[in-house]
């Protein structure tokens, strides 16, 4: 048969890869199970990588949140006290509120605190859908 068929294409290597291609296209059970084996532990080594990827990334996202925290907790209690204690004119704590609401300090903290903690809590919600 082979014979025949190199003879009308001209080379039995065309023939035996064609006959290879074909076989390939279909899978037996066994080897869709080794495939789907080989995909779980290629999607969990890409997982492992990705998080070794973003560590330092991680790292400077918490000294951002941690460095404008306290900046930003300092500069409200201060106020706060200051305009309790009488230790500033009430004045100067509205001009001092004034510059944080054009400075947009408060839209920045809840910006940086949503990058922060972001990235968990929406980590956890696609956890939970994925298990339902």
């Amino acid at each position: 048969m082979l014979e025949i068929l190199s003879s009308i294409f001209g080379n039995s290597e065309v023939i035996k890869k064609g006959l290879d291609l074909i076989d390939d296209a279909w899978t037996s059970e066994g080897e869709k199970t080794e495939n789907q084996a080989k995909l779980i532990e290629a999607k969990t080594k890409a997982k492992i990588d990705l998080i070794s990827a973003y560590a330092p990334f991680k790292i400077a996202q918490r000294y951002l949140a941690l460095l404008f925290t306290i900046v930003f907790l300092f500069i409200m209690v201060n106020g706060v006290f200051a305009a309790l204690y009488g230790w500033v004119d009430i004045n100067n704590v509205q001009k001092a509120l004034d510059f944080a609401n054009k400075m947009w300090l408060g839209e920045i903290m809840l910006a940086i605190v949503s990058f922060y903690f972001g990235g968990g809590f929406i980590e956890s919600v696609n956890r939970k859908k994925a298990k339902q």
